[in-house]
């Protein structure tokens, strides 16, 4: 009798140990789906940082269609802005003016790698 009891106790401890496993597993699994899951905090991070960059190309973007805006309107009623766009856009000069025009500047090219030559 006393044999049977203690295969049995040594059975709980068994049972004890492998649920306390299963259970150290299953909350490791959890962890690591929370932190690297298809929307854990790692992909949290990574939109959130999406999120901002789209916000500040959206702000430049709203910027440079004011200044678009403002530009238009003066196109379309200040002649003085008029004459500027015909002269830069069309090299108009007026009578007596020299136009002084400046070749581009050379396309850089990168550098050959040397490592190719062997």
């Amino acid at each position: 009798m006393e044999r049977l009891h203690r295969v049995g106790e040594k059975l709980y401890q068994w049972r004890r140990r492998l649920a306390s496993a299963v259970l150290i597993l299953l909350a490791g699994g959890l962890f690591a789906h929370v932190l690297l899951g298809s929307n854990g905090w790692m992909a949290y991070r990574q939109k959130k940082a999406e999120y901002q960059r789209l916000q500040q190309e959206i702000k430049r973007m709203q910027e440079e269609n004011q200044r678009l805006d403002g530009e238009i309107k003066s196109l379309r009623s200040d002649p003085k802005a008029i004459e500027k766009e015909a002269r830069e856009q069309l090299r108009y000069a007026k009578p007596g003016e020299v136009i002084v025009l400046y070749p581009d500047p050379p396309a850089q090219t990168p550098p050959k790698d040397q490592s190719a030559k062997k």
